[in-house]
């Protein structure tokens, strides 16, 4: 007998249901196509769960999940997406723009939620912010605002500093502007800004030699699932090179970064699988207006300073939601 398996969004049991039974036809089945990994995004999942819980959606009773990760490489998610659509999944939900986009060119039938930080509408995922239009609803975070913000946290944080570096993905079109809003920030700032391009591993490395030989004072990390799924990756090399760096999520610092400055991401994510349960109990996504990311948190770690040699200024200080010793 043929079973198709379900990956469940945590690590834990697999539930299966085989194919044709009553079970099967009953239970709606989610899509979850994510350009990271299960690994790095265990915080978004475990979100994501507590939204559909919130509806009433209980993975492995009501509801069924089938994850796709990309491992963060970005070419990978139109056959990921394909594969959804051929599965016939009833919704899909797409973390991060690059999964969105390649979701939305595979289906213009079968509903999507996304969760992402860039503009749905300048991306072409929806026709506008009240009113969706298609078959593509979610949760939208102000990703370029929050990297003008966190490029003048560094300015606070290192007053002297003449060079800063960003480092971007070049294969998600979300950084763009995050780039455009950065050199904006730093114009204003009488800043320098070094714009670093990394889309593989690999190119991480190859990076931050650039960021060496640039002399660069600071690094402040784009937003993106690539950057997310190698965080360490990217604490090793910041300690290596003795240079601070900030992200946007607080698992960047808890990991050992010295600053991160952002959204909530489980609270993201709760708030798409709130949109999702809405969507399973009958709503359609052209009447469900994208929602916006409004938690704003800064997090420090303080022993990521001392080992730099840093001390925090106290007005920062204060303003930290979290400081980690």
């Amino acid at each position: 007998m043929r079973r198709r398996e379900f990956i469940p969004l945590v690590m834990g049991a697999t539930i299966a249901w085989p194919a044709g039974t009553p079970a099967q036809q009953q239970v709606p089945t989610i899509g979850y196509l994510n350009p990271g990994s299960l690994e790095s995004d265990a915080i978004r999942l475990i979100g994501f769960r507590q939204g559909l819980r919130e509806m009433g959606y209980v993975e492995g009773q009501n509801v069924a999940i089938e994850c796709r990760w990309a491992a963060g490489l970005n070419d990978r998610l139109p056959t990921l997406a394909a594969d959804m659509v051929n599965r016939q999944v009833t919704l899909i939900v797409a973390a991060a723009t690059p999964a969105a986009l390649a979701a939305k060119a595979a289906t213009s039938v079968i509903p999507i939620v996304f969760s992402l930080g860039t503009d749905p509408v300048e991306s072409g995922l929806v026709a506008s912010l009240n009113r969706p239009v298609g078959n593509a609803t979610g949760v939208v975070i102000l990703s370029a605002d929050l990297t003008a913000k966190r490029l003048d946290l560094v300015h606070e944080l290192l007053p002297t500093a003449v060079r800063i570096a960003l480092l971007i993905n070049p294969t998600n079109a979300a950084n763009d502007p995050q780039a455009r809003s950065a050199q904006d920030a730093a114009q204003s700032l009488g800043l320098q800004l070094v714009v670093l391009r990394a889309g593989t591993p690999s190119e991480i490395d190859a990076a931050f030699e650039s960021l060496a030989q640039s002399r660069a004072s600071a690094l402040v990390v784009a937003g993106d699932p690539l950057f997310t799924n190698h965080r360490a990756q990217i604490v090793a090399l910041a300690g290596r090179h003795a240079v601070p760096a900030t992200r946007e999520w607080r698992e960047f610092v808890a990991a050992g970064g010295l600053m991160s400055y952002g959204t909530d991401l489980g609270d993201i994510n709760r708030q798409a699988g709130v949109l999702t349960g809405k969507i399973l109990k009958g709503a359609k996504p052209a009447d469900l207006p994208v929602e916006q990311a409004v938690k704003v948190r800064l997090a420090i770690n303080l022993t990521t300073a001392q080992t730099l040699g840093l001390t925090i200024p106290s007005p920062l200080l204060a303003r930290a939601d979290e400081v980690i010793e």
